[in-house]
């Protein structure tokens, strides 16, 4: 799960495993696998590294499993 600012700038928890893809139009728009798109505040990089960082973690306590 990783923490996202919405473009109104309410912040959610966002599962990460739910995300489909990213674009920068020049806003940044989440994709789920929903189809539902997020207007986000942060950059694709951003997003990128806070999903590595929740999936460093998730392996590190024993959530993900290699």
């Amino acid at each position: 799960m990783i923490y996202i600012t919405k473009f109104n700038h309410d912040q959610i928890l966002l599962n990460n495993d739910l995300i489909e893809q990213i674009e920068e139009t020049p806003d940044t728009v989440i994709t789920l696998v929903s189809g539902k798109k997020l207007v986000v505040q942060e950059s694709m990089k951003e997003i990128y590294a806070k999903v590595m960082e929740a999936k460093q973690i998730a392996r590190q306590t024993g959530f993900i499993s290699e």
